[in-house]
């Protein structure tokens, strides 16, 4: 099971729980002595930055597996949310070693950007969203456009600052096929994150599979759980074709042509009551396109974002920013809350 870390940053005290936090995250990943002190100190200047520019925040530090290798460690991953005033000028803060305060370690985000394996900033009036992902190779994909074709991403933020969250989210590539998983464990704890951990598990042994079959597949693994709801999407990028089944309360839209569209999942629970029959939709994927899968911790009557440039950025910014929008300081979250996204090829997209 995934151990979460979600760490709110209101006061200085809060930066050591964040460092200590990533470094924590960086032992379960396996990373060396160096690259965990590279996450420790991304973690303080993300957790300044809160703290000096945007009045407090939060961090949430998760671990991200990679799509193809299955022998190779998971990466730290760092998200840093804030509703605070926006950055007003995102390039001279990109520079590599610009600060503007004394409290911090005088690296800046420019810095961060450098020496992590991946970092994307999205900024405006309604806050900041940053994420960087940390692993044993430095600088491998820092930068969304230097990445062909489709990207995923996510964020998972576990109920009132769990240790663990009974959200799962999980991406494997199969020859040209993307598969992306949602799973939501039913209740909270560790629990309800064994079932989510054991769907994610499994998709490893079954990505191979349609998304219908892969639910079923699902379905005997889980019943010694408590079960999960559970949406599967597929992209095949030779026949640019998406498809797309769930089973329980999981949300889906797709973003194609400048419009929103609702992927219903179908009643049931994976590992209990699974149906007779999982209707399976095909929706061609299309340069620009976009998918949004998230637990039911997400308001269902959540906005989609209105900025064609967010769309350009690292699909976990995406994701983060849309959960960040859909809650605030006085509308926290009231379950287990994750967001996955499959966004087109960045070289395909166009503010």
């Amino acid at each position: 099971m995934a151990r979460v870390w979600d760490i709110p940053v209101h006061d200085s005290t809060r930066v050591r729980d964040a460092r200590v936090a990533v470094e924590a995250a960086s032992l379960l990943a396996g990373l060396d002595p160096h690259r965990t002190a590279v996450a420790a100190l991304v973690a303080t200047e993300l957790a300044t930055n809160l703290l000096k520019h945007a009045g407090g925040g939060r961090i949430v530090i998760g671990l991200v597996e990679p799509l193809r290798e299955k022998t190779r460690p998971a990466a730290v991953q760092l998200t840093a949310l804030d509703h605070g005033p926006g950055i007003p000028d995102v390039n001279t803060a990109m520079r590599d070693g610009f600060t503007t305060t004394d409290a911090s370690l005088g690296a800046g985000l420019g810095t961060c950007l450098r020496i992590s394996s991946a970092f994307d900033l999205y900024s405006t009036h309604r806050g900041t969203v940053a994420v960087a992902r940390i692993d044993q190779e430095p600088g491998t994909t820092r930068s969304t456009k230097e990445r062909p074709g489709p990207t995923v991403g996510g964020i998972n933020a576990p109920l009132a600052e769990a240790e663990q969250s009974g959200d799962a989210w999980s991406c494997v590539r199969v020859g040209t096929c993307l598969t992306l998983m949602l799973a939501d464990g039913l209740g909270h704890g560790a629990r309800a994150a064994h079932a989510s951990s054991a769907a994610a598990h499994e998709l490893r042994r079954a990505a191979h599979l349609p998304p219908a079959e892969i639910l079923r597949r699902l379905h005997p693994e889980l019943r010694p759980t408590r079960g999960a709801a559970v949406a599967v999407a597929q992209l095949d990028t030779d026949s640019g074709e998406l498809q797309f089944a769930g089973v329980g309360n999981i949300g889906a839209r797709l973003y194609t042509t400048r419009s929103w569209e609702h992927l219903v999942s179908h009643p049931g629970i994976v590992g209990a009551q699974f149906p007779a029959t999982v209707p399976v939709k095909l929706r061609p994927w299309r340069p620009g396109s976009l998918l949004v899968l998230h637990s039911d911790g997400l308001p269902s009557r959540w906005a989609p974002p209105e900025d064609p440039y967010l769309l350009t950025h690292d699909p976990a910014v995406v994701a983060a920013t849309i959960l960040r929008d859909a809650n605030s300081p006085a509308t926290p979250l009231r379950d287990d809350t994750s967001v996955a996204v499959l966004a087109s090829d960045p070289a395909e997209l166009h503010p």
